[in-house]
């Protein structure tokens, strides 16, 4: 009873963490308006990221994603890696089946694995509140815990599926014009995701070199 509970609790505040907006999000509407599966495979890259770092977090590796140099790089990275998604779906606007073109740069495992590992914010939850949960479900025992891993990716890869396919259908439905505008939207969104990362990180290094 105690682990059911606990599961319950899992769920309903993984589903809070993936359903808010962000580079992922951004990235599988993107994408989705490609391909139909393009959300499970997003999810299956964040896995790829997501189930080692779970591991990791209770063997004491968010002390190391806590720290400066890390919040540093992987801001700066993943930011970069952001810029360069967001400013080519907007570069290839207007241009003939600019949807797949944009999945071939980045297929869909990769993005979801390379957004996940150059998050900044992801992997504090995970330092964070994640923790917290990892934690409880190990103190419950192994099994609670691998439940817990699992319940908590397939939360990721419901909500990644459905947001893919919803992307797929409307931009089937409503024509070529919509799913321009949906590049350019979540395009705009990779962009501006790109500079808060830059800008935090770069904020956190200058702390870090001359603090106060």
């Amino acid at each position: 009873m105690e682990i059911a509970v606990f599961l319950f609790s899992a769920v309903v505040i993984s589903l809070s963490g993936v359903m808010a907006p962000g580079s992922v999000t951004a990235a599988t509407i993107a994408q989705g308006a490609a391909r139909k599966d393009a959300g499970v495979l997003i999810a299956v890259g964040h896995g790829i990221i997501e189930f080692p770092l779970m591991f990791g977090i209770i063997l004491g590796f968010d002390a190391v994603i806590k720290s400066s140099v890390a919040q540093i790089a992987i801001g700066m990275v993943g930011g970069a890696f952001l810029l360069w998604m967001g400013a080519g779906m907007i570069r290839d606007i207007g241009k003939e089946a600019v949807a797949t073109n944009g999945s071939r740069k980045s297929g869909p495992v990769l993005t979801g694995l390379l957004l996940s590992a150059g998050n900044p914010y992801f992997l504090l939850w995970w330092a964070t509140i994640g923790l917290k949960l990892a934690t409880d479900a190990r103190q419950l025992g192994w099994v609670a815990f691998v439940l817990f891993t699992i319940i908590h990716w397939l939360c990721d890869l419901a909500w990644l599926g459905f947001l893919g396919v919803m992307s797929f259908g409307g931009s089937r439905i409503l024509g070529g014009r919509v799913q321009r505008a949906i590049l350019a939207i979540c395009g705009a969104a990779l962009v501006l995701f790109s500079i808060r990362f830059i800008y935090s990180a770069t904020v956190l290094w200058i702390r870090t070199v001359h603090p106060a």
